[in-house]
């Protein structure tokens, strides 16, 4: 029996090593990509949905996610707390639908907040200025016609001046560098309803179900004490309760066994 030999000679550089290996990734992706619908292969004549470029677009919403990401402790140690901020995001929605916002509009709004409240201290009288200011911002960021600065001081029954939401302003930008574009839970929402099926959806989405299994706990968490009448924040259900966003918040599927398992561990409940 021929005894195996160890090679002779020099080794490959380091350089071929990983050039290997990068050539035999990317032969694992395509190949697994040629197994799994291109949801984008239609869409290359409407030039709004960018199909060629759009797995580049998010895959750099998936980078900015990381630099720009709220810290889930970010209010401890502040003078403003959880309630008052869900009491504020709750209210947030209520003004969003009287001046009938875009969804992108409201998203924005909620992280611009969170964002400059993260790095700024803020006292509780000046909380529903930096909220107000916030959907301002995301106004003129989202909206064709952003409603005037008056209409803001109006719905918050004139607690604060032009002048006071201009200064704000000012102080929001300058903390955020202007760096007002961020990826938006709406952006990945829609990818991942445009491609459906789990297997398609952990390949443009790049999360796998147990990844993503908290944040659905928590959810789940938020739509049982809201059905239960465990929370006083129910804008949001109230919002989608109307016949307009089709009363999706009163189907019965949420209420099913599946959100009370999924809610279970973080209500105490066996």
């Amino acid at each position: 029996m021929a005894l195996l030999r160890r090679p002779t000679g020099p080794a490959p550089p380091a350089e071929d090593i990983s050039m290997k290996e990068e050539n035999l990734c990317q032969a694992f992706s395509d190949a697994l990509l040629c197994k799994i619908e291109d949801i984008d292969n239609e869409d290359w004549e409407n030039p709004q949905l960018c199909s060629d470029y759009v797995k580049d677009i998010y895959q750099y919403l998936r980078q900015l996610e990381v630099l720009q990401s709220i810290n889930p402790r970010f209010l401890d140690g502040r003078e403003i707390n959880g309630r008052m901020r869900a009491i504020l995001v709750d209210w947030l929605v209520q003004v969003h639908s009287k001046f009938r916002l875009l969804q992108e509009t409201l998203y924005m709004c909620v992280a611009i907040m969170d964002r400059f409240l993260q790095v700024q201290p803020v006292s509780r009288k000046k909380l529903q200025l930096v909220g107000i200011t916030a959907l301002l911002l995301a106004s003129k960021y989202e909206e064709m016609f952003s409603p005037n600065i008056e209409d803001f001081v109006y719905i918050t029954d004139n607690a604060y001046t032009s002048s006071q939401i201009r200064e704000m302003e000012t102080l929001i930008l300058k903390e955020l560098k202007f760096e007002l574009g961020r990826p938006l839970p709406l952006h990945f929402l829609r990818r991942a309803s445009k491609a459906g099926e789990n297997l398609k959806q952990q390949y443009y989405t790049g999360y796998t179900e147990n990844e993503v299994l908290e944040v659905m706990q928590h959810m789940a968490k938020n739509v049982v004490k809201v059905n239960e009448n465990l929370t006083k924040f129910i804008a949001i259900k109230n919002k989608y309760a109307s016949s307009k966003l089709l009363k999706i918040s009163t189907i019965p599927q949420l209420n099913s066994k599946a959100i009370q398992e999924l809610a279970s561990p973080l209500m105490g409940r066996s």
